[in-house]
């Protein structure tokens, strides 16, 4: 059980963890004071630099580098545009106090003006000008550095993608040959050399750290280390678990929570560890500059290895199965448990294996058998996990025990899973190892992504309703200072989710499609966000594959974001809202519509078709609505004036060219009307621009009952007067007001003709309460004793009429 003495152990481990700045303070000498103001950046100086910088990073970048130097390229010219337009920035200042100081000079006097000014004005004025001048000229050289320097990165940008295009076409044979495994057997002298080199200057640098006077540190550094590894670590993790449990409003916040601190304190762990262990040998100034970027790179790795361990442990929940967040059985869980340290542990490894080749110049059989070797550990991990989880399942069903509920996501995933560990196998089966490589790196970049944006997803969400539920003290506290209705919350609730959602998912797209361990910086991809908005990269475009491929990708992401928002749209936001379910409907279908329209633009103009160049598609469209489609875009603008107009809306009861019914659904080209027999009447959307419609609905209209009788010319009319009104009071659908009434429809041969009116709240109602109003009426009648009029006949027999007339006719006898 957590006590709550163990909230003072991060503050003693922070007290331990500060024991090591005193040791680097006595190893190292004290460092000079700053100045109390930076001395003024000098154009002339600096412009020059950044010019022979920029000069540099071209030649460097048109000779022989690989990935990683094309990197450190690229974020060099990514540092010098930015310093560049900051020294741009510093100097416009410069050039409006020099113009403020030219204005009040004036303008130089004209010789036929009469007017003379003194020389020291005009040499002022000259100066200044002068300044003025040179001050513009370094405004401008400043701006096209800076512009150069973005050109530079967008060309570095091109280059890494086209050697990363060739290299995943190169074929450098299958593992299964004795080419693969040559570097084991006889290591070439060039690469043993470069081995042994960087060896002993690892040795150097470990045996300065463990020198007179650097001992101590380097041993509380380790020490450190060790103490977040193991004691902060899990009393971090138990200092969350004690405040999810006791601080935080109960609900699925508390799940959510605890998982993410679970994934972040293992981060922080594993990167503090990672941190104190390189300061411990690498924080003398004789460390040679090779050891120095292989251990910052190691540095670096153990973010991607912390993220890998700390999200598998908050997605297994081993220790905590029932505050588990994912729907997982506890058997698959235990079952998966080894993997997420042991596939971090890979990473490190053979992460470590490629910075160590990068630093040493290793040959490229040894590179390859390095990345070869990566990817065929990281494939048959992948494969192991999808049979380890199909295993678990196939027992815990022999066994008699139900596994959990997967859902298709969750299958999908899966199976995509095991068909890349497959794809990974089979290139190296077939000899394409930097495929194989680069296919294993980006299955676990984009299971960190995507484990991320599920965790962080879930915590916004429910973050979201805990922080604007009324059941919890921030919302009450909400409600009672903005008193505002609780369904407000709600909403707000839902809006502030769906921005959070958003952001995550702009933030996962972006790293997907530029990221990955050894690629983009943050900096970068907040570069290519700003191109993208400014258009830059559409307004040119040509129809290739590539683009084919990412308007398909396009496309199919498009429909399910905008069927996604519809569905959040219709079920969670909307039904909050005072709306009618005429309107909600209105509204969802009419987004849809537009969405579609803006989907099916943005795929055409990713395909590369270009407005200016579709007049022919324009004559052949207009050609065709003339002959055929008319009828098709009348409907389709008839719907848009349905939607927008709302002269009728989904739930209404309409009568139209002899069809009554409720109108279910407004389409692009049809509307739905559901007849009271339960089938479907389609009519196009034209006829109810076109044709009269009897709303029936409209305004709340009221319905009204009335009921005509015919009764014998010897009835009381007052008795039945009375009768008729006491049947409509005492029906409950009756409305009190207006009152019913009884009049005197008629008097005809067949009697007394009257008319018994009353209201009833809706037109749907009419036809129920006449039903029961008759069935009152003829059993209050028949009990009364009055009897309703029937039709006289009159019936003419011919033969009779006959016979006396002949009987008239003949003598006597």
């Amino acid at each position: 059980m957590f006590k709550f003495r163990h909230l003072f152990t991060p503050f003693l481990l922070l007290l331990v963890l500060l024991a090591p700045t005193l040791s680097v303070a006595a190893d190292t000498p004290p460092n000079d004071q700053a100045e109390d103001a930076a001395p003024k950046v000098n154009a002339s100086v600096e412009l020059p630099k950044m010019q022979k910088i920029l000069d540099k990073i071209k030649g460097q970048v048109s000779g022989d580098t690989n990935e990683s130097q094309l990197n450190q390229l690229n974020e060099m010219a990514l540092e010098l545009s930015g310093n560049a337009e900051t020294l741009g920035q510093a100097l416009i200042p410069q050039g409006q106090q020099l113009d403020a100081q030219l204005a009040v000079l004036g303008p130089a006097p004209k010789a036929d003006s009469g007017v003379k000014e003194t020389p020291e004005v005009t040499r002022k004025r000259a100066a200044l000008e002068s300044q003025k001048a040179k001050l513009d000229d370094q405004i401008k050289q400043a701006d096209g550095i800076k512009n150069g320097a973005l050109v530079l990165s967008s060309q570095i940008v091109n280059l890494r993608r086209d050697q990363l295009k060739s290299q995943l076409a190169l074929n450098s044979g299958s593992i299964l040959g004795p080419r693969f495994w040559a570097p084991l057997v006889s290591s070439q002298d060039l690469d043993g050399e470069k081995i042994s080199e960087f060896i002993t200057e690892l040795q150097d640098t470990a045996a300065l750290s463990w020198e007179s006077g650097w001992r101590f540190g380097t041993v509380a550094w380790l020490f450190a280390a060790m103490l977040v590894m193991t004691l902060g670590r899990r009393y971090s993790e138990e200092f969350f678990a004690w405040v999810s449990i006791h601080k935080m409003p109960e609900g699925r916040l508390r799940r959510s929570f605890l998982a993410a601190t679970t994934a972040l304190t293992t981060l922080a762990a594993v990167v503090i560890t990672f941190n104190f262990i390189a300061l411990a040998f690498t924080r003398r100034d004789e460390v040679s500059g090779d050891v120095q970027d292989f251990v910052d790179r190691l540095v670096q790795l153990s973010v991607y290895c912390g993220l890998i361990a700390g999200l598998g442990r908050a997605f297994l929940s081993t220790r905590r199965p029932s505050w588990r967040l994912p729907a997982i059985s506890n058997e698959v869980a235990q079952a998966l448990k080894p993997f997420p340290p042991f596939t971090a542990a890979l990473v490190f490894i053979f992460q470590t294996v490629e910075a160590f080749n990068y630093s040493v110049g290793t040959s490229l059989n040894t590179t390859i058998f390095a990345n070869g070797l990566t990817a065929l550990l990281i494939g048959s991990t992948g494969l192991a996990i999808g049979m380890r989880i199909n295993r678990v399942r196939r027992r815990m069903v022999q066994e008699g025990q139900q596994p959990e509920a997967r859902s298709t996501l969750v299958g999908l995933v899966q199976l995509a899973l095991m068909l890349t560990a497959l794809g990974i196998l089979i290139s190296l089966i077939i000899g394409y190892v930097t495929l194989a490589r680069f296919l294993s790196y980006e299955v676990i970049w984009c299971g960190i992504l995507f484990g991320s944006f599920y965790f962080l997803s879930h915590l916004v969400n429910d973050g979201c309703e805990s922080l604007f539920s009324t059941s919890n003290a921030t919302g009450k506290r909400l409600q009672t200072t903005l008193n505002i209705d609780e369904r407000y919350l709600q909403q707000a609730a839902t809006l502030l989710s769906a921005l959070g959602k958003t952001v995550l998912i702009a933030i996962l797209a972006l790293a997907l499609l530029n990221g990955t361990f050894a690629s983009s910086t943050p900096i970068e991809l907040i570069q290519k966000v700003i191109e993208f908005w400014g258009g830059k990269g559409l307004e040119s475009l040509n129809i290739v594959p590539a683009h084919m491929v990412n308007a398909i990708l396009c496309l199919v992401v498009g429909i399910y974001v905008l069927r996604s928002v519809r569905r959040w749209l219709d079920k969670d936001f909307l039904p909050k809202t005072t709306m009618d379910v005429g309107m909600r409907v209105s509204l969802v279908t009419l987004f849809s519509n537009i969405g579609y329209v803006l989907i099916i633009l943005l795929t055409l103009s990713i395909m590369g078709l270009q407005w200016n160049k579709l007049a022919w598609i324009v004559s052949a469209l207009s050609v065709g609505i003339g002959f055929g489609l008319q009828e098709i875009v009348k409907n389709f603008i008839s719907g848009l004036i349905l939607l927008t107009e709302r002269p009728v809306k989904v739930g209404d009861l309409v009568s139209i060219s002899g069809i009554e019914g409720d109108i279910r659904r407004i389409n692009v080209r049809a509307t739905e009307i559901q007849l009271g027999d339960k089938s479907t009447v389609i009519v196009p959307n034209s006829q109810f621009i076109s044709q009269n419609v009897r709303n029936a609905t409209m305004g709340n209209a009221q319905g009204v009952v009335t009921i005509l009788l015919t009764f014998p010319l010897d009835i009381n009319p007052v008795r039945v007067r009375e009768i008729l009104l006491e049947v409509y009071q005492e029906n409950e659908r009756i409305l009190e007001t207006p009152e019913p009434s009884v009049s005197f429809k008629d008097l005809t041969p067949a009697g007394i003709v009257l008319s018994v009116t009353g209201n009833v709240a809706g037109q749907r109602q009419i036809s129920g309460a006449k039903s029961d109003l008759l069935f009152d009426i003829l059993t209050r009648l028949r009990k009364e004793g009055i009897m309703l009029s029937t039709p006289q006949t009159m019936i003419i027999e011919r033969r009779a009429v006959a016979a006396a007339q002949d009987q008239q006719s003949d003598p006597l006898p």
